[in-house]
């Protein structure tokens, strides 16, 4: 789902279901993060670190704790940046080598309708406008969905380059749709504030991947190095 979203030299490993995959034990350090949460966030909590210590050993670094730093972003091991994901039945990591990309964002959501008024509250009129076009030619999946689930990889990518918030409407995203029986695609988001420096070049906007199936939506952007 994820892993066909992203470049070769990114692992991915993702968990499907509500079963308990092997490996799930927290590190004490992360235990105390979740100690008084309710038994869901503390199963998405343990599971979506399991995938990211998979990945770290696929990718030849001993596994150890996934604490949430600054704004909840999670702290990978030197060398290493990546992302999390987790919905409903489904977790994902994804991990690269700082070498290969200087940057990268991941999302999952359910394939359903956003609540009523949320819309509203994370899309630009532009990309409500979009959305509407895009439903008469494709009248599945969610378009607002998969538009939040966007969003949402966007802010993941731009966070570690950054250290800033960016809010939903500080990004103007147009979704596009590869030719093919199979529904999935590209978008791009337009930075309408200034974007990070990665070496040389200052971005003035993201690339990303989407994909549908299995009841998800899933997005990913990537960021390359100069």
């Amino acid at each position: 789902m994820i892993e066909e979203l992203l470049p070769a030299s990114v692992v991915t490993v993702e968990a499907y279901g509500h079963e308990e995959p092997a490996n799930t034990v927290l590190y004490p350090e992360e235990e105390a993060v979740v100690a008084r949460a309710v038994h869901k966030r503390r199963r998405e909590f343990a599971v979506v670190r399991s995938c990211a210590r998979r990945a770290m050993e696929k990718l030849g670094v001993s596994p150890q704790p996934v604490l949430p730093g600054e704004r909840g972003a999670p702290q990978w091991p030197a060398g290493l940046t990546g992302s999390m994901t987790h919905c409903d039945g489904f977790c994902a990591a994804a991990l690269v080598r700082v070498t290969d990309l200087a940057s990268l964002g991941i999302d999952a959501e359910p394939d359903g309708p956003l609540p009523e008024g949320v819309l509203d509250a994370v899309s630009l009129p532009a990309e409500r406008e979009r959305l509407l076009r895009l439903a008469d030619d494709h009248p599945a999946p969610h378009w607002d969905r998969l538009l939040f689930s966007a969003k949402e990889s966007v802010y993941k990518a731009w966070f570690p380059l950054t250290r800033q918030w960016l809010d939903f409407s500080e990004a103007d995203i147009e979704i596009r749709v590869d030719a093919g029986e199979r529904l999935q695609g590209s978008f791009r988001a337009e930075l309408l504030v200034p974007g990070p420096l990665v070496g040389a070049r200052r971005l003035g906007h993201f690339d990303g991947r989407w994909t549908i199936g299995r009841g998800l939506v899933a997005t990913s952007v990537t960021v390359p190095h100069d």
